[in-house]
């Protein structure tokens, strides 16, 4: 959690206006500025985070990034954004500043269920101080006891800032997946039978509970390390590989990372946030492989680079872009 004063050192303002540029209609020009921001100390990072956070959260904060693209459609000209939009972008970032003086992250109701829909995100702080972040399109619940803290995802995806209490575990379930963590920060995601576990900061243990159902021997729990995923699935063991921590969280700042990702990959990931969908049907095409760091609220940008690359055409139909050779 946020505490007040943090603005003493104005990393927290500096952000702010960092996100102001973004959402101001600079995108192309900020980013190699804000990258070398970010990569000066890891409090930019988090308070980066934090301010897109609130950002996503102010009212009005939509329709205002929405209206500059509109406006910027409607003209070839440069994305100069116009006074009024500006006025009320400004608007927002002031109070966007106020709230983080302030020490303000959004902290849900007393109400065990948190959700989000295709493009949200939410931001859950919860009754011992853990602090959980719900990706777009997710849902869980949260079931806390005088003796155990547990929380249950049902879709989607989720990262969790374990508030330490040794008396109570802290377990996420999902689907046959259990993680159990004490003090730590970690990812859950779940799409359908699969669940794919990241773990940040810590020790997480990864345990199978539904193997003697299913007719398999239990195993001992995974215990996991700071940069390993674990991937499970009803098909067969779950496995442990190494995840690159900055891919792993880049959702948090609006962006996706992809390595040699084979296209079809990048675009269900990609269409999992909304936009204009996008659609591979070339199986050829859908192999190809994509690298590089692009936005998640802008799947057109994604197709047009894509395009270029690969030497692809992209065909608008409705609200779906085909890419195809």
């Amino acid at each position: 959690m946020v505490s007040g004063g943090f603005l003493d050192n104005a990393v927290d303002a500096e952000a702010a206006a960092w996100v102001a540029r973004l959402q101001s209609g600079e995108t192309e020009s900020a980013e190699a500025g804000l990258q070398q921001w970010l990569q000066a100390d890891p409090a930019h990072v988090d308070a980066f985070e934090r301010a897109t956070e609130i950002w996503a959260m102010l009212p009005g904060a939509a329709l205002c990034s929405q209206a500059e693209k509109d406006a910027r459609a409607r003209s070839h000209a440069e994305p100069e954004p116009r006074p009024r939009q500006r006025h009320a972008a400004f608007a927002l970032v002031a109070l966007l500043v106020l709230l983080l003086a302030g020490g303000v992250l959004a902290t849900f109701g007393a109400s065990p269920g948190y959700s989000t829909e295709r493009g949200e995100q939410r931001t859950a702080t919860l009754n011992d101080g853990s602090r959980i972040v719900l990706n777009t399109d997710s849902r869980l619940d949260v079931d806390f006891t005088t003796g155990m803290r547990r929380v249950r995802l049902d879709r989607g995806e989720a990262m969790f800032e374990v508030a330490p209490d040794a008396d109570r575990p802290f377990i996420v379930t999902a689907g046959d997946t259990q993680v159990r963590a004490i003090g730590t920060v970690f990812i859950v995601r779940r799409d359908g039978d699969s669940v794919v576990v990241t773990l940040i900061k810590g020790k997480v243990a990864v345990s199978d509970i539904a193997a003697p159902q299913r007719g398999r021997t239990p195993v001992p729990a995974a215990e996991l390390s700071p940069g390993e995923r674990l991937t499970a699935s009803t098909d067969g063991p779950a496995i442990v590989e190494p995840e690159s921590i900055e891919a792993a969280t880049a959702w948090r700042r609006g962006q996706a990372i992809f390595r040699e990702t084979p296209l079809a990959s990048a675009v269900a990931e990609l269409n999992r946030y909304g936009g204009p969908r996008l659609e591979v049907a070339d199986p050829h095409v859908a192999a190809l492989p994509v690298s590089g760091v692009f936005a998640t609220n802008d799947t057109p940008e994604f197709a047009e680079a894509v395009a270029q690359l690969h030497g692809l055409h992209v065909e608008k139909d409705g609200d779906t872009l085909r890419i195809s050779r």
